[in-house]
């Protein structure tokens, strides 16, 4: 998926329009257009202002890397974590493991 493409379904699932993510990024609604369209490539500096904006990743917004998939929030209460003492890491994993391991089951037997 290309960044424009990316960032078009990012600001329509924020239900803005161009002008608000100019406004909210602090990139022309001009350049946006352009970059939705492939006209051109964000700069690191716009690209960084638009995902910001967004609340979403530089990944997210390329469509690439480990952690593409995951809003800032999310990204930063995985950084959090690192913060637990071990056995509260422990515990915590242990109840993440059992939800995933649950909706894996749910959605096997749903087919």
């Amino acid at each position: 998926m290309n960044t424009g493409k990316i960032i078009a379904e990012l600001r329509e699932k924020k239900q803005w329009s161009q002008a608000d993510l100019a406004t909210h990024s602090s990139v022309s609604r001009v350049m946006i257009g352009k970059y939705e369209r492939k006209e051109a490539v964000p700069s690191i500096d716009a690209a960084k202002k638009i995902a910001d904006a967004l609340e979403v990743s530089l990944d997210n917004l390329v469509g690439e890397g480990v952690y593409k998939s995951f809003d800032k929030k999310t990204l930063q209460r995985f950084n959090d974590l690192q913060l637990l003492e071990e056995d509260k890491k422990k515990t915590l994993f242990d109840l993440i493991d059992t939800y995933v391991r649950d909706a894996k089951t749910r959605k096997a037997y749903a087919h």
